[in-house]
């Protein structure tokens, strides 16, 4: 824990920075967005794309690695929605609590944190969760949500209009361009280098500052008053369900002979442990689900993550 603490504490606390500024007006709201923008359509994509360049494709698509981590999530929006549906929390509403249930703040948070704790090899399991929660589980959930505005018809057509948003996120293309750089050893001029580098170096400080400056807007654009019981279970879920169930398909992978690492494995379940996705909030706000439901479902994963997180983290991460 003495090795962890030191390392987690600025990743969360500049989430907390970004919360107050936030809140005492000193970051004004309209300017959130903005922020948003140059952190998910420059920095990070920057950084992915480094970290893409400098990794051997089959480490960046490790078929066992895809196939634990999008199994597990997979279940836990399965387990998510079973648990949640009912006639309070309809269909849209239990589709975005399963997605914050199953897509934790890898691309925000994860990448710079878990390369931090356990190194630049960390990053390649970790852009393969980004992979497989930017295209798989939100285009799933989010077509499970559009189905219900439809009636439950027309499930094709939205699935389709989901995947089309996801590759419309800029974050799989950079990890895709950083593979061809790769695999074709091309790389950019040192000039242009340079920018990439120094956008992919504001990535970490910007994204966790923007976690903060969104979890406060996601409360102020919160509409209805959300008993515990609805958002409570899912945050545990997430910080305990999904780390856990990562765990139990891992090693039942390396048993049944899946070219899986302890060091690949420790990674992933570290990733689960994250705290949810915090831009899913936005996501919930423009198709009109339950959002207040949605942020403090995000803002208790974030805060109990703290503690979880870093205690798990001290267990899983090799002492120097």
């Amino acid at each position: 824990m003495q090795a962890v603490i030191p390392v987690t504490v600025p990743f969360f606390a500049l989430v907390l920075c970004g919360y107050l500024a936030a809140r005492q007006g000193l970051l004004a709201e309209s300017a959130i967005p903005g922020l948003n923008t140059f952190v998910l359509f420059f920095a990070l994509p920057s950084m992915l794309f480094r970290f893409g360049a400098s990794t051997p494709l089959l480490e960046l698509l490790s078929p066992a690695v895809l196939a634990v981590y999008l199994t597990s999530a997979l279940l836990i929006v399965g387990v998510t929605l079973f648990l949640t549906l009912d006639d309070v929390t309809h269909l849209k509403d239990a589709a975005f609590g399963a997605l914050v249930a199953a897509f934790p703040n890898t691309g925000f948070m994860g990448v710079p944190l878990l390369v931090a704790l356990m190194g630049q090899a960390a990053a390649a399991p970790v852009i393969c969760t980004i992979l497989a929660d930017l295209i798989v589980t939100s285009s799933l959930c989010i077509a499970l949500a559009r189905a219900h505005d439809a009636g439950g018809s027309h499930w094709r057509v939205a699935l389709g209009q989901a995947l089309k948003g996801a590759l419309s996120n800029p974050l799989p293309w950079a990890i895709a361009l950083g593979a061809l750089s790769s695999v074709s050893g091309y790389t950019l001029p040192p000039m242009l280098m340079t920018v990439v580098r120094m956008l992919g170096d504001a990535a970490s400080p910007v994204a966790l500052f923007t976690i903060g400056a969104v979890l406060w807007r996601a409360g102020q654009h919160a509409h209805t008053r959300t008993p515990p019981e609805r958002y409570l279970p899912v945050a545990l879920i997430k910080l305990f369900g999904h780390p856990t169930l990562v765990l139990l398909l891992g090693a039942t992978a390396v048993r049944m002979g899946l070219d899986l690492s302890p060091f690949q494995l420790h990674v992933l379940v570290l990733a689960a442990a994250l705290p949810s996705a915090s831009n899913v909030s936005l996501l919930a706000e423009r198709y009109g689900a339950d959002n207040g439901r949605i942020a403090r479902i995000i803002m208790a994963s974030t805060v109990i993550a703290f503690f979880s997180f870093s205690g798990l983290a001290s267990w899983l991460v090799p002492q120097p």
